[in-house]
């Protein structure tokens, strides 16, 4: 009982180790969206100050054009989900059932390549097209990054699911698409679940595809908070209000979500044993 008790609070004091920078860094930019200038500058640092700055929230709509960033990300974000999902759940499920553990690890390794590799030979290509500027680039790129996501978590959700199912579907005259479709998709609608909360976690954070592709009226939220910086002055009050509205969508998306988040990522690591 005792060796438990030390356990579980080695644990907890590990977690809280790895956590607080994270927690730390996070209220440090609450308190930065919250102050004056005068107050961002003082030394030593004020954490809570008398009279918050509520104005930093509304320069940031007012001086940027946030409504229409904030409508691009939820554009790429959106259209490049759903694509991923309609292209990655039917590849999860043919590899899985194949056993075509070739082709999870060419995605595993999609996965794990850098998007950056992907971008010049993309950039070239949309700029013979002629659609650079336009949100289709960021889409179209963003699947670089939702595809192997949603792939990888498909394959290990129905490595897991019964087979028998679907067998006695087979067996009753069922379609080899009418078993993915009505008895194989059911089951596997928490793993759909998890593939589009990583897929839109992902995408939604993405900025090197966006600073590269995007023009002045198609960026996202992370580039228009890149794009706030100056070489005169940094206004560190409405930069932090900026990029706690870029982050809150996701924040708020993950606390919500966090069981099934982390029911995915133990499916795959499953999966990958």
């Amino acid at each position: 009982m005792g060796s438990r008790l030390l356990n579980k609070i080695g644990l907890f004091f590990a977690a809280l180790v790895l956590v607080s920078p994270a927690i730390l860094f996070f209220l440090w930019m609450v308190s930065l969206s919250l102050k004056f200038e005068i107050d961002n500058g003082a030394y030593p640092p004020i954490l809570i100050p008398e009279r918050f700055a509520w104005s930093n929230y509304a320069k940031v709509f007012e001086e940027n054009n946030f409504l229409l960033y904030l409508w691009n990300s939820v554009l790429v974000t959106g259209t490049a989900t759903l694509l991923a999902l309609l292209i990655g759940v039917p590849a999860g499920y043919g590899i899985a059932r194949l056993k075509a553990e070739r082709s999870a690890i060419v995605i595993m390794i999609a996965r794990m390549t850098p998007g950056l590799s992907y971008l010049i030979p993309l950039f070239l290509l949309f700029q013979w097209l002629g659609i650079l500027g336009t949100l289709w680039p960021q889409i179209i790129i963003h699947l670089v990054v939702t595809v192997p996501i949603v792939v990888w978590v498909m394959i290990g959700y129905f490595e897991t699911t019964p087979m028998e199912l679907e067998e006695a579907a087979s067996i009753d005259g069922a379609s080899s698409w009418q078993v993915f479709r009505l008895v194989a998709l059911p089951i596997a609608k928490p793993g759909i679940v998890v593939a589009f909360i990583l897929s839109i976690i992902f995408s939604w954070n993405n900025f090197v595809f966006g600073v590269v592709l995007a023009s002045r009226e198609t960026r996202t939220l992370p580039v228009a908070v890149y794009n706030m910086l100056s070489y005169e002055q940094v206004s560190w009050g409405p930069l932090a209000a900026a990029a706690l509205v870029v982050t809150l969508p996701v924040l708020v998306l993950t606390m919500f979500a966090q069981r099934q988040i982390v029911a995915g990522l133990t499916a795959g690591a499953v999966k990958g044993g």
